[in-house]
């Protein structure tokens, strides 16, 4: 098989690519690739691996010869799916690639945001401990994470790996019901929120996780709550959020991802960065430890090697 990598920078330099070079006769290696060359790179290849090249149908079109796209991620929305199947093109994508990371990552942000962390780095920078009568600053109320509560919405293995990080703090960890599952026996999120010393999100963005953290649900949280979304931009409603952590309502606030990214032309939470608020935002790199990046090749390498169609 005549492989092509289109945008391989997005796993960074230091992956090793051998695995996916030993499953095929030739692998074309590009770091990036522009909307406008994906066609030309692609031709005579019968499989192209992609992170977030865009495939639509256009594109699918001219590419007669291709039977098969690797996605070096979870999420296939950049793939045109029903052209693929129409024109009998396998998609395989990878999964469970970066539990650990993002679990990781979210204990982190958590971690921090009880620590008021950026509210005391600010006052460390400032100068405000050496002016301290007193040997240490107190200013900003942290929380104690054992005994707290902390309600997850999402149990899959990322939901789950973040509760048994959290539980191992001494928190007690509650999972709400799917959003948009009517028969899920579990709370809903507004059920669970007025008891949650913290909420992380784990879920797909759908039509029913759409802000699903939105003014009305922030309303029903107890004052001092922590809010941390590692899943995906738009879940929460960012603009309410904002208002309910300069108002108080939340103790902290946490994300990793954003409605569009990269966020060119900026973002309300990024701006408020230079506020003294306990607000983080990480540039979507929860998933990238060198174990998740080379797991996804590993994953791939085995996506290559299954039965193509006939």
């Amino acid at each position: 098989m005549h492989a092509v990598i289109l945008d391989a920078d997005s796993l960074g330099h230091d992956i090793d690519l051998a695995p996916i070079e030993a499953r095929v006769s030739r692998l074309d290696v590009h770091a990036r690739t522009p909307p406008d060359r994906v066609v030309g790179r692609l031709a005579g290849a019968q499989v192209a691996i992609v992170n977030k090249v865009v495939l639509d149908a256009s594109a699918l079109a001219a590419l007669p010869e291709l039977r098969l796209i690797c996605v070096l991620a979870t999420g296939t929305n950049n793939i045109d799916m029903v052209e693929a199947e129409r024109r009998g093109i396998e998609v395989r994508n990878v999964t469970a690639y970066g539990t650990a990371s993002v679990a990781q990552h979210t204990l982190m942000l958590l971690l921090a945001l009880a620590g008021r962390l950026p509210r005391y780095q600010r006052d460390v920078a400032d100068g405000r401990w050496g002016e301290s009568p007193f040997f240490c600053l107190m200013d900003h109320r942290t929380l104690q994470l054992d005994g707290k509560r902390l309600v997850i919405v999402g149990r899959g293995e990322l939901g789950a790996g973040v509760g048994r990080l959290a539980e191992a703090f001494g928190m007690t960890v509650d999972y709400a019901a799917r959003p948009g599952a009517e028969e899920d026996p579990r709370p809903t999120l507004a059920q669970l929120a007025g008891d949650a010393d913290a909420i992380s999100l784990h879920c797909p963005l759908t039509p029913a996780t759409r802000h699903l953290v939105d003014d009305a649900l922030l309303s029903r949280v107890k004052p001092g709550a922590l809010l941390v979304n590692c899943a995906r931009g738009g879940i929460i409603d960012e603009l309410a959020a904002l208002a309910a952590l300069r108002s108080g309502r939340l103790g902290g606030l946490a994300v990793d991802v954003l409605p569009e990214e990269p966020p060119r032309d900026g973002h309300p939470l990024i701006d408020a960065l230079q506020e003294p608020l306990n607000l983080i935002v990480t540039p979507h790199n929860a998933w990238i430890s060198p174990e998740a990046r080379q797991r996804i090749v590993e994953l791939t390498a085995e996506n290559l090697e299954g039965p193509l169609r006939a």
